[in-house]
């Protein structure tokens, strides 16, 4: 074991060990190797797992609303693995946000697309993947795509 030390230090002093940071990195056959890949969907803009589960975040949370209440409200939608809800210091009320993590992908996805836009404790839910895979996020047909530019003048007609 001690000349295999030995070795490694005499080949890193010399030079001819290859750097692995900076630009070069892209290049180099450490990424190159096969990786694991994640459950669910795998398109562009879909939902991505964390490290250790499915995280959704919802917002529009009553200020009032118990960490109880919440979880009452999206374990009908499976077993609940962890729910962060931050609290203002100043008041000791909600921010309006909430992160719940499933251990399961269809139970993510189903609390995804039941609760949104669902009224609770008199406020409309909005619910949505805490991460997504990088790329455009498909966009539904029904929705225009919304142009930016200048407003047409009054006098044109």
């Amino acid at each position: 074991n001690c000349n295999q030390y030995q070795a490694v230090v005499s080949t890193q002093s010399t030079g001819s060990a290859s750097k692995r940071k900076g630009r070069g990195l892209a290049r180099s056959e450490v990424l190159r190797g096969d990786f694991d890949e994640l459950e669910g969907e795998t398109r562009p803009g879909g939902p991505q797992k964390s490290i250790e589960g499915w995280i959704i975040f919802v917002t529009n949370v009553h200020i009032e609303a118990t960490e109880n209440d919440i979880f009452d409200k999206f374990s009908e939608y499976g077993e609940i693995k962890n729910l962060h809800a931050n609290l203002d210091r100043r008041t000791g009320y909600l921010k309006g946000y909430v992160c719940i993590e499933y251990e399961q992908y269809n139970e993510a996805r189903q609390a995804v697309e039941q609760a949104n836009n669902e009224d609770f404790l008199g406020q409309e839910l909005k619910v949505d993947w805490a991460f997504v895979r990088p790329g455009k996020k498909p966009t539904s047909s029904k929705r225009k795509e919304r142009r930016r530019g200048r407003s047409p003048s009054p006098d044109s007609d």
